[in-house]
């Protein structure tokens, strides 16, 4: 079984140990609920199976069940924490640990580039502005941009790129975009990404007052919707991203770094979910 450094998500984990036991002994969720001192017999069945949650007392008990100590016990810990903590700014410093902790036993921690890259704009920005600026130094990359960046900034960004495979290097501060792919599994990838809109959306209400009609586009529609209009909407903007991305690849020699947002969201409840009240 792997190493409990190479999970994202402790519920997978907890699955495969009992999958595993079960596999090599005479294992029950009765008894490993019982090693772990709770007394319902499926408690920890219906943890994998994403019904209940750990608490605190829970998460070391599960631990010592599954044997777990050292730095084994901390990741764990953390891993829970990323699982069930409800807000991002939780979720990424759970997931900060946890990486630590996977480097520190050179560990290659699932999505953990993945998450670096969607985590900050300076990332896509950069992977782009240095491929269409060759020989261009750090510093004027910085100057570049217009959200506010370092030249070490920049110089880390562009080494982490490469080590990404997401850059090639082809001479000195010359780089070339990599044909490579990002995945990212659905626990950790939706916070990086998160952050990553939230740093877009805010940019564009800045772009606004900053930027002249002439240099931006910005356009938006109030509409009531069904949910099979929502549907269809959402196919057709699928389509229309599939087709910008033809017409960028199909044109060489690119001069600025842009960002579209394509934003739908609601603005209202659903009928159904308000009852009919009276004025009174």
């Amino acid at each position: 079984m792997k190493s409990v450094i190479e999970y994202d998500n402790f519920r997978s984990y907890m699955q495969d140990f009992y999958d595993n036991r079960k596999r090599t002994s005479v294992f029950s969720w009765r008894e490993f609920a019982k090693l772990a001192g709770f007394t319902s017999p499926t408690y920890l069945k219906l943890v994998c199976e994403g019904k209940s949650g750990l608490s605190q007392i829970g998460v070391e008990r599960t631990a010592a069940a599954m044997g777990l100590v050292g730095f084994e016990l901390v990741y764990f810990r953390a891993l829970v924490l990323f699982g069930q903590a409800k807000h991002d700014d939780d979720k990424k410093k759970a997931y900060a640990e946890m990486r630590e902790i996977a480097k520190a036993h050179k560990v290659r921690i699932l999505d953990g580039e993945t998450f670096k890259f969607y985590e900050s704009w300076k990332y896509p920005v950069l992977r782009e502005l240095a491929s269409i600026m060759p020989g261009a130094k750090p510093l004027t990359l910085s100057r570049m941009c217009h959200q506010e960046v370092t030249a070490m900034e920049v110089r880390e960004v562009l080494h982490d790129l490469v080590k990404m495979g997401l850059l090639k290097k082809t001479g000195e501060d010359v780089y070339e975009q990599a044909e490579k792919s990002l995945e990212g599994s659905a626990e950790a990838l939706p916070v990086a990404i998160r952050t990553m809109h939230r740093d877009m959306a805010r940019f564009a209400e800045g772009a606004i007052d900053r930027f002249n009609a002439e240099e931006r586009n910005i356009t938006g529609i109030t509409m009531g919707l069904t949910q099979n209009s929502y549907q269809r909407v959402i196919q057709i903007l699928a389509d229309c991203r599939r087709q910008i991305v033809d017409v960028v690849a199909a044109e060489e020699g690119a001069e600025q770094v842009y960002r579209l947002n394509l934003q739908l969201f609601p603005l209202t409840a659903k009928k159904s979910e308000v009852g009919d009240e009276q004025d009174v």
